[in-house]
């Protein structure tokens, strides 16, 4: 109820602050005006690289735009449609953007106000198309090559990783992971573990240090929680997840991340399309997101921390690393449900 009543408030004032406005529409379009909806809060990592990358894009002004953007509180449920419904109606958005599993919200929406943009993200969602966005975000490629860089620091032979829930979006960087550790030590065991949750520190910790006590020394972690890395600095190496959480703990190496500027900028240029030249919106309904090679995801810097591991660990990354830039290595998507070996 508290959450329901502040986010009430919050759009509320935003929206009565000013006298509804009409706005005579240039051709080429010059300002673009963004309804964000999160789901967890730009703590997280999920929400807090997308929102990073906005600034970017907003500083970067795409078409000579100036975007403005309005951020919600965290919502799920009702209060999702219940958000994106006053915003719609408040005629002062171009798009609606969903950053999260919100299709069921949108789709009841979508219909009702037909020259709005909407945008979904993430893996749960329903492909709606029309005038709906099926936003993505994959950081696989990343994950193979620390994966590569795994299986030759490891000296237990035994690689883990702990990870969110089993969705299509986390199962694929588990298994690049996996699938690149094997690459270059194929008798390596894996060993993998999910929360059942978005967010649960508690249990993620129990999880780490259940792995590490059955001779994990190379830890993929998925869940924000790097204590354990910590408590045990004498024999574990942490990889992060999506965003570079370095100063977090000084055993955390490296980390995939991932980078939204290039899925953002696109989806800004179908909308300026549409405005300037009328083209009707046409929404994908397959998955699409951008490559490593498209600027989507990266490498976090070693920090100088290469020391952590072995000399051989950090050439035979550089080496994949090189292989991919070269368009020599291809790295396998999977997204069944990783198992432990």
């Amino acid at each position: 109820m508290q959450i329901r009543l502040k986010w009430k408030a919050f759009i509320a004032a935003f929206l009565f602050s000013t006298a509804p406005v009409t706005l005579a529409q240039a051709d080429p379009p010059k300002q673009l005006r963004i309804a964000v909806i999160i789901g967890n809060g730009p703590e997280s990592a999920w929400d807090g690289t997308f929102l990073e990358a906005l600034e970017r894009v907003k500083k970067a002004k795409p078409h000579d735009l100036t975007i403005t953007t309005k951020v919600s509180d965290p919502l799920w449920g009702n209060d999702v449609e219940s958000a994106m419904r006053l915003y719609a109606q408040s005629g002062q958005f171009d798009i609606i953007w969903g950053h999260s599993t919100y299709s069921d919200q949108i789709a009841q929406l979508k219909d009702e106000f037909p020259d709005l943009m909407f945008v979904m993200t993430g893996s749960g969602n329903a492909p709606l198309g029309g005038n709906v966005y099926w936003n993505y975000k994959r950081v696989h490629e990343p994950a193979y090559l620390l994966g590569v860089l795994a299986g030759h620091a490891t000296t237990s032979g035994v690689v883990g990783s702990v990870g969110t829930l089993p969705a299509d979006d986390v199962n694929d960087e588990i298994n690049a992971f996996f699938a690149g550790a094997r690459s270059v030590n194929p008798g390596i065991v894996t060993k993998v573990a999910f929360i059942q949750s978005w967010y649960d520190p508690a249990k993620a910790a129990e999880y780490m240090n259940s792995q590490i006590a059955a001779g994990v020394d190379v830890m993929f972690s998925l869940v924000d929680n790097f204590s354990p890395c910590d408590e045990h600095k004498e024999t574990v190496v942490c990889i992060g997840n999506f965003r570079d959480d370095w100063q977090r703990s000084p055993r955390i190496l490296s980390a995939p991340l991932a980078l939204w500027d290039p899925d953002i900028e696109r989806l800004v240029d179908v909308w300026y399309d549409h405005e300037a030249n009328g083209t009707p919106y046409a929404g994908n309904t397959q998955m699409l997101w951008s490559t490593m090679a498209e600027g989507g995801a990266a490498v976090a810097s070693f920090h100088g921390r290469e020391s952590l591991v072995p000399a051989k660990a950090i050439a035979a990354f550089e080496a994949a690393k090189a292989a991919y830039d070269a368009g020599k290595l291809q790295i396998p998507l999977d997204v069944s449900l990783p198992v432990s070996k």
